[in-house]
């Protein structure tokens, strides 16, 4: 068995191991790490656009809200209908869960599908632009649409995401990206990130890498806009707005574009960052800010690049 497979197949079992050990653990302690493993599958399925394919996306809060809205809407309008009053059993439940976070996930993949065919010949500050705008038209979207909720969210929505499914998806959405990127297809990527133009005169469609990029982060965005959805049992619109998708960029850009090990690591320090900072809540946004400000004159190449022998490096090997 390849070594990925055992990665995740121990990531499964752990998550298995601390799911039965939940109920001892402290509810905010519990809900801290479920926040934690949100924002890594956010900002590792961003690394993937961002990072490894070298493009610059600050939509990923609006392929999140899709995943949200979508998942939740499952869960309120669709799953009752095939459950039994009770609610039906355990397994069930986890199935229809598992429903809806595929079916959020899907239609986030198709909306990127739908934002990155006619944009992602675009480059740089002008792509940037446009993933933006995109973010904010569908959080105006489901701010008009009455039966999403309108300005006011869902609500109600079944409390079924719990450390086990986090944990579980992402070790998925790592082993993805990872086995992804270390593919002989994944260098198509790096190809990209490189030098598109050299890319393309040794027969690379890069649009299509860029597109397949965006759609898979896309998908992994929406996975994680329906744990958060399931979570908080609330949503609302404002919840995914222009800071959220900033606060993603951070995450990969101080842990290092293209570096999966660094981006995990940021995205843990900085949900836990501010958690540490209640104590002296009035001043805490601005230790937050000014701390990275900090990390990033220090260490501008990310606080947790480190010199791993990478996917790059072995694809600039020559060839015997």
């Amino acid at each position: 068995m390849p070594r990925p497979h055992l990665y995740l197949l121990a990531a499964l079992l752990a998550a298995l191991g601390i799911s039965h050990f939940s109920d001892h653990i402290d509810p905010y302690h519990l809900d801290v790490l479920i926040g934690i493993g949100i924002n890594i599958i956010l900002a590792v399925s961003l690394n993937l656009v961002n990072g490894y394919t070298g493009q610059f996306s600050l939509g990923h809060a609006g392929f999140m809200s899709v995943g949200a809205y979508f998942a939740a809407a499952v869960s309120l309008f669709v799953a009752p209908h095939f459950l039994s009053e009770s609610g039906g059993s355990v397994l069930q439940q986890g199935a229809f869960f598992v429903a809806a976070l595929v079916a959020g996930g899907l239609c986030a993949a198709f909306a990127g599908l739908l934002v990155g065919v006619p944009s992602l010949r675009l480059k740089g500050d002008y792509l940037a632009l446009v993933t933006l705008g995109f973010g904010e038209i569908i959080r105006v979207i489901f701010q008009n649409v009455e039966k999403l909720g309108g300005a006011l969210g869902l609500n109600g929505i079944p409390a079924h995401t719990t450390i086990f499914w986090v944990i579980a998806f992402v070790a998925l959405t790592v082993f993805v990206v990872t086995s992804l990127v270390n593919s002989t297809y994944g260098r198509g990527f790096l190809a990209t990130h490189d030098d598109e133009i050299a890319s393309e005169a040794v027969g690379l469609n890069t649009t299509r890498y860029k597109i397949v990029a965006f759609v898979i982060g896309a998908f992994f965005a929406g996975i994680a806009g329906g744990l958060y959805g399931h979570f908080k049992l609330t949503i609302t619109p404002t919840g995914f707005d222009f800071t959220k998708s900033i606060e993603i960029v951070v995450m990969v850009i101080l842990g290092g574009m293209g570096n999966t090990l660094g981006v995990i690591l940021a995205a843990i320090l900085l949900t836990l960052l501010p958690e540490l900072l209640r104590p002296i809540a009035e001043y805490r946004m601005i230790i937050y800010s000014f701390m990275l400000i900090v990390l990033m004159l220090v260490r501008p190449q990310g606080l947790f690049n480190f010199k791993f022998r990478s996917a790059r490096k072995k694809s600039a090997a020559p060839l015997a």
